[in-house]
This record gives C-alpha cells, sequence and structure tokens, in this order.
C-alpha cells in the first residue's frame, strides 16, 4: 500500500514508519530538513521535501498515497493548533475517496477522572482538554466522510530510551540530582511501549474501520510517584515530593499534566484490531532496558 506518514524524523513517527515499511508497505514521509530526510531515508521511506506548513506539498502527497499516516506534533509549539488545523485541510483535501487516514491524538483528551478508568465512549471535549486542538483534530477527520478515518489516543509513550517526558525527568535527575513529583505522587497513568504502538498503526492501516476511536495502553499502571523512583534510581538521583505550587512555579501550566490520573482501557483496540501489547513494562524499561542502556 502507498503510505504518506508526517512526522517519521521524530519519535514515535518513526518508529511507525520503521514497521509500516517492514510490513512491506510503499512508504513515502514528510521531511522538512536535510537531517530529516537522511533520517527517514534511513529507516526505508521515500522523502517528501516539505513541512506541516507546506500546504499544496501535504496536499499533492496525500493524492499520490492510498493512506495517511499523522503523527507529527511540536507540543511546544504555541501555533501548534493552527499548524495542524490547516495541514489536516491539507491532507484530507488531497486524500482520494476511500482512502485510509489514521490520526495521533492522546489520552489528554479526556478530563482527569481522578483514577477512573476511562474508554473510548467517555465524553472528550476542548474546553476540558490540556490539549485542545487534538480534540478538534479528531472530529475533523472523523468527520470526513469520504475517508475511512481511524483516531489513535495515546497513552504515556515509552521505550526505545524516548519520551520527551522522560527524558526531561532524567536529563533533570542528572543535572539537578533530584527528580520531582507532585504530592504524594499516587495518580496512576496508563502507558504504552512504542514499537507496541506501532503495531496498532499498521493494524489500523490494514484492516480498515472506519470512524473507529482507539485508546492505546497497555493494561499496567504506574503512578508518579513510582516513575520518578525508577528515574531516581537510573540517574543516581532522589526522588523529592514538591508542592502544587511548586510545581506550578518551575513548570507553568504544564505542571497540571503531572496531577492527573485517567488510566485508559484499551480492550476495543484488541477486539477491532486483534492488539496485544507484548514489550517490557515502563518501570522495567525505565531501571533495566533501553533507558539505562542509553
Amino acid at each position: 500500500m502507498r503510505i504518506l506518514i508526517t512526522g517519521a524524523s521524530g519519535y514515535v513517527g518513526g518508529v511507525v514508519a520503521e514497521h509500516l515499511v517492514r510490513a512491506g508497505h510503499e512508504v513515502a514521509a514528510l521531511a522538512r530538513s536535510d537531517r530529516a530526510r537522511e533520517r527517514v531515508e534511513g529507516l526505508g521511506a521515500k522523502a517528501v521535501p516539505g513541512g506541516l506548513r507546506d500546504l499544496d506539498v501535504l496536499r499533492d502527497a496525500a493524492a499520490a498515497a492510498e493512506a495517511v499516516v499523522h503523527t507529527a506534533v511540536d507540543y511546544t509549539d504555541p501555533e501548534m493548533g493552527e499548524i495542524e488545523r490547516d495541514a489536516l485541510a491539507a491532507l484530507l483535501g488531497g486524500l482520494n475517496d476511500g482512502g485510509a487516514f489514521v490520526y495521533t491524538s492522546t489520552g489528554l483528551v479526556y478530563p482527569d477522572t481522578r483514577g477512573a478508568t476511562v474508554d473510548e465512549d467517555h465524553p472528550v471535549t476542548a474546553e476540558t482538554s490540556p490539549m485542545p486542538y487534538k480534540v478538534l483534530g479528531e472530529r475533523r477527520v472523523l468527520s470526513a466522510g469520504h475517508v475511512a478515518a481511524t483516531v489513535i489516543r495515546a497513552a504515556l509513550v515509552y521505550g526505545r530510551g524516548g519520551s520527551g517526558l522522560l527524558q526531561g525527568l532524567i536529563a533533570g535527575g542528572r543535572r539537578s540530582g533530584t527528580v520531582p513529583y507532585v504530592g504524594e505522587g499516587t495518580n496512576a497513568w496508563t502507558s504504552v511501549h512504542v514499537d507496541d504502538l506501532a503495531a496498532l498503526y499498521v493494524a489500523a492501516v490494514e484492516r480498515r474501520t472506519p470512524g473507529a476511536v482507539v485508546n492505546a495502553a497497555s493494561a499496567e499502571r504506574t503512578t508518579m510517584r513510582r516513575i520518578a523512583e525508577a528515574v531516581a534510581e537510573l540517574t543516581g538521583a532522589r526522588a523529592v515530593s514538591i508542592t502544587p505550587e511548586q510545581a506550578a512555579a518551575a513548570m507553568g501550566q504544564s505542571a497540571g499534566v503531572l496531577t492527573r490520573s485517567s488510566p485508559m482501557d484499551a480492550s476495543r483496540a484488541r477486539r477491532l484490531f486483534g492488539w496485544a501489547p507484548e514489550r517490557p513494562g515502563l518501570i522495567e524499561d525505565l531501571t533495566t532496558g533501553s533507558y539505562a542502556q542509553s
């Protein structure tokens, strides 16, 4: 199958592209720099020069594909909502009738349920989500009636020594000698190994299920304190509790994310796509796996 992927020079997108190529698909990957081109070509994909702001490039590349996998995102860019809105319009406008479109969302679209498990039927709104443009992106993709759209809501992604949150905690532990968690740190998160996540993307492309929204998470739940302790063990630092006020002063609005607890039920992905996470769990990977080896 001819597949266009965005974000293949990044963490999640790169692993997804690797899995798609390994599955025998013809993958074209958006690449906005020479470094990105080298990265995606090294994965076995054909580089398409351009970025998310190059709308004509997106439209033409989507028109030449049978499926689009959209993983590109920069959560630190304050303009990302507008960038993605326009990019989705171009990608969806270019993709021919009946094409598959897999959209990368996040478990952060759910409101904080204080530990209650959420499935895909739990209401999400832009007003209650820390990532409102992801809620809007989901709606745009699912309302495009000419494509077979699938939305994947990923839990905390880990593995291969990556993940912005985990890398940030590791770097902070090595620099300062401490790894913080907020309050008692008992809020639990679900997570998903990046290779297990990539396997779900391959299944979603190959087993088109129009209108499907699926959570991507293993059954394991891990408290933020346990994550901090594992990172502290890895870096030779100390896990320390900080107050919500201290967290807000250090991290601004993003501090609120660290106190959330909305564990995700991924049984729908298992049922629709036969998906079965099989990689080592988060703590094992942190303490003895890819993070310990990197």
